[in-house]
């Protein structure tokens, strides 16, 4: 097999990772609103369980991406992988609130095990100017694998029950375990212009990445992101089936389009118009991020403001916008590749996914959950009714979580401003990158044989 197949072989088995990755993690989002009426629960409680997944995930995540930086990363992959699928199918069996919360933390540990490990070898796969769409590869896991959740756990949930749409995502799971470890380990740095082999700057790594300009743009500009992603994927059902009235399959499939499929044309263009403008200009990639994001807020403004029962015009205005939202990961994550060095790329993602999660993600289903129940009550004060009761707010709950969804376009433009914002500072970061790797070439050993060559 010739590198460059190898190199392809690798890919595709970590697009399947990822999405296996997300496939797992968005089950919750697509049979929640049926756990809540069964186990009667409050939009803050169904949060919580996105909230708790995503801080255990952020919290074993730096851990995982120093060990990244460590070992062999295909090891780190097949355990995660085997590791989350088996807790995944172990959440069909909770009879309860509390063991599903349990469980929910064991998926987290697992998954956590996937962007370090994943981005750091792609890193290390193909070179700097192939990794947008390499990377755009690997990402369509995200779109895809919430896709494919959206209309297998909703089609499953409406025939069977929740419980069974958990079990099946075990086998495929435990079949990308076994694939990943037949996929060779690169040499870090392989895919770099200045061979430079294992060399590292001295220093704790975590400062030594916090202490470029663009990396604090980056890691503000997740957490905002990822807060809007968890919070509409967390309750973007619930809202269809209270707000549009969709039966579960129905709001299934609209999921599985405007937050799911609406992901494929957004990184395939993402990663190939980031490439292309990047040729141009060094800041073309957040440029892009910048713009499309920007180019996204109408729309999903717009879509959230249909009428009940509107479904045509909602699916495609959030279709076009959700779309331009997901550019995002193929353009900041492989900036992320271009103003870091090969052996702190592992530990650059944990750090930022560890951000990300905490500040962006654990909020936005718990602060999704909790605008809505504000709202909801709110509604009910206004129309007299005082009690709390589950039931007595039920008329109301539509209303409070679609008052509570404008959140999302709001934190949509401040996202454009910060990548705007690191547009301007990345520049320097990939210049500097370049000096420091042309002088760690030069003192190689074999740079600094061949000075000893030329000399005689």
């Amino acid at each position: 097999m010739t590198t460059r197949s190898k190199a392809t072989y690798a890919l595709w088995v970590l697009f399947g990772i990822n999405l296996m990755n997300f496939f797992d993690r968005q089950i919750l989002g697509a049979v929640g609103e049926t756990i809540r009426n069964e186990w009667q629960l409050s939009d803050t409680a169904l949060g919580t369980l996105g909230t708790a997944f995503t801080l255990i995930y952020a919290a074993v995540g730096l851990p995982l991406g120093r060990l990244t930086d460590r070992i062999t990363r295909t090891w780190i992959l097949s355990a995660g992988v085997f590791v989350w699928s088996l807790f995944t199918a172990i959440s069909g069996v909770a009879q309860n609130y509390a063991q599903l919360f349990a469980v929910r933390l064991g998926v987290g540990v697992g998954e956590a095990s996937c962007a370090p490990a994943a981005t750091s070898l792609i890193g290390d796969l193909f070179p700097a100017t192939k990794r947008g769409k390499a990377l755009s590869v690997f990402m369509l896991g995200l779109p895809l694998g919430v896709a494919a959740s959206f209309a297998v756990s909703s089609w499953v949930t409406q025939r069977w029950g929740w419980r069974p749409s958990f079990y099946v995502a075990a086998i495929p799971g435990i079949i990308c375990a076994l694939l990943a470890l037949m996929v060779k380990e690169p040499k870090r740095g392989a895919a770099e212009t200045h061979a430079i082999s294992g060399a590292q700057r001295a220093g704790s790594p975590y400062r030594l990445v916090l202490s470029i300009p663009t990396m604090w743009w980056i890691i503000l500009s997740g957490a905002l992101h990822n807060f809007n992603m968890y919070a509409v994927g967390t309750f973007l059902v619930s809202f269809l089936q209270r707000v549009h009235h969709a039966q579960p399959f129905e709001a299934g499939l609209i999921s599985m389009l405007t937050y799911g499929v609406s992901g494929v044309p957004g990184l395939i263009l993402g990663g190939v118009i980031g490439d292309s403008v990047m040729r141009r200009r060094s800041n073309g990639r957040l440029l892009v991020g910048a713009i499309s994001v920007l180019m996204a807020v109408p729309l999903v403004y717009f879509a959230l403001s249909q009428p009940a029962g509107a479904t045509v015009s909602f699916t495609v205005l959030m279709f076009i916008g959700w779309a331009l939202m997901y550019v995002y990961y193929a353009t900041v994550y492989s900036t992320i590749q271009d103003v870091i060095e090969p052996s702190l790329r592992g530990t650059a993602m944990a750090l930022y996914f560890f951000a990300m999660y905490v500040l962006g993600a654990s909020l936005g289903p718990i602060g999704m959950g909790y605008l809505s129940g504000h709202f909801t009550m709110k509604a009910a004060q206004a129309a007299g009714v005082t009690e709390t009761t589950f039931e007595a707010l039920r008329p109301f709950a539509p209303q409070g979580l679609h008052s509570a969804l404008y959140i999302i376009p709001v934190l949509g433009f401040l996202l454009a401003v910060v990548l705007f914002a690191g547009s301007r500072t990345v520049k320097k970061d990939m210049e500097r990158l370049q000096q420091w790797m042309r002088e760690a070439a030069d003192k190689t050993p074999r740079a600094e044989s061949a000075k000893a060559e030329a000399a005689k």
